[in-house]
């Protein structure tokens, strides 16, 4: 007999909403005897996947700190919406996916209601705000990490209902196009060298890194024209709004190089042909790491909002990728750092054969670490074991 469940998910940012269209899949493949209704928060692979999104996820991919402080009317909106909709429809469970500013309110209001809360990409509350773990055991039932190193956190914490599912990147990060491929849809020289700029997907982000990345490529381009760039823009993002961001900040009127493409729905592709890349830190890193292309990692919020945030933050090394590895094996340049000027050294160093030979061993064993594929198929055992628990 076909069981029916009812399930509400809230991602809010690009990667979230990848991560959370997997699940949705793979819940679909994992129990094909049963029926599933979702709705939340979703953006567009979610909607893609069948999500009724009463609210939509692009609309929440904002920064953090101040940012979020702008647009408190919009999240309280937003969550208001949530919670009266989950009030209404009686959700079998909730998942939360990552957006920890948004979804650990979420998690504690819609506990205290009633709802099973499932807890998917664990807040990375080990690099700030430790504390939260205390919120995390009142108002999570299930932990799912998708981190090594997360499920000793925290247990060494006090909160023992986590599970480390592998990491979906893994196995799920795919090309379409071989490199000449791409190079030959796109119109990029097959004989000059290719350096992938990600700006990451969130509007703020696009104003503070964008203008850096084009100056940066500049640089490089003056050093040797026979470069080229391509730009692999988030759906949330348009080609437009990367230009906008360039020329309304960059400090010496936002030129971009000559030879410059942009792309939309093929970031693996693009990703994976490039010969190097810098790539705002977050999940990217990791899919850049298992695409195997060498990669500066950057990353720059306002002056504001980094003195707010940085005494809380209780690392030294931010980028995924060698939080895994367990050492630096991609140079980091964070806020200040983050220049033209040291970016476009830092890519240039990578372009050199042995440099980059050296890097791409190094990612291998990030790969490595990350484990065989099959997390969202175990993520998903685990929401429907929480389903069934009584």
């Amino acid at each position: 007999m076909e069981q029916a469940f009812k399930i509400m998910i809230v991602a809010g940012e690009s990667s979230g909403d990848s991560h959370a269209a997997r699940l949705v899949e793979a819940l679909r493949r994992r129990f094909p005897d049963s029926s599933f209704e979702f709705f939340g928060s979703a953006g567009t692979k979610m909607r893609e996947a069948g999500v009724d999104a009463v609210v939509e996820a692009e609309r929440m991919a904002i920064m953090g700190g101040l940012e979020i402080a702008r647009e408190l009317p919009m999240f309280v909106r937003a969550f208001k919406k949530l919670r009266s909709e989950a009030s209404e429809r009686r959700p079998d469970a909730v998942i939360l996916v990552d957006f920890p500013d948004f979804n650990l309110r979420l998690a504690n209001s819609l506990k205290k209601r009633g709802f099973k809360v499932i807890y998917y990409i664990s807040p990375q509350v080990w690099a700030w705000k430790r504390g939260r773990v205390k919120t995390i055991g009142r108002s999570v039932d299930r932990l799912l990490s998708i981190l090594p190193f997360e499920e000793d956190f925290y247990r060494e914490n006090g909160f023992e209902r986590v599970t480390y599912v592998g990491n979906p990147i893994g196995s799920e990060v795919k090309t379409g196009l071989r490199r000449e491929e791409f190079f030959r849809k796109h119109g990029f020289d097959a004989d000059s060298p290719l350096v992938a700029l990600l700006p990451g997907s969130r509007k703020v982000e696009l104003r503070h890194i964008a203008p850096e990345l084009a100056a940066a490529a500049r640089l490089m381009e003056a050093k040797d024209p026979s470069l080229q760039f391509v730009v692999p823009l988030a759906p949330s993002r348009s080609e437009e709004e990367f230009r906008e961001a360039v020329s309304r900040y960059g400090v010496d009127g936002g030129d971009l190089p000559a030879r410059i493409g942009f792309v939309h729905g093929e970031t693996y592709d693009a990703v994976a042909s490039a010969d190097a890349a810098a790539v705002t830190s977050g999940t990217a890193t990791l899919e850049t790491a298992v695409l195997g292309t060498p990669m500066v990692i950057v990353y720059k919020v306002s002056k504001l909002n980094y003195r707010a945030i940085r005494p809380f933050v209780k690392i030294d090394v931010f980028g995924l990728v060698n939080l895994i590895a367990g050492k630096i094996i991609a140079r980091e340049l964070i806020q200040d750092e983050l220049t033209p000027e040291a970016l476009s050294r830092e890519l240039l160093r990578l372009l050199d054969s042995e440099t980059n030979l050296k890097a791409r061993e190094d990612l291998a064993g990030v790969r490595e670490k990350l484990g065989a594929g099959g997390a969202s198929e175990r993520a998903a055992d685990e929401v429907m074991n929480v389903i069934r628990s009584s």
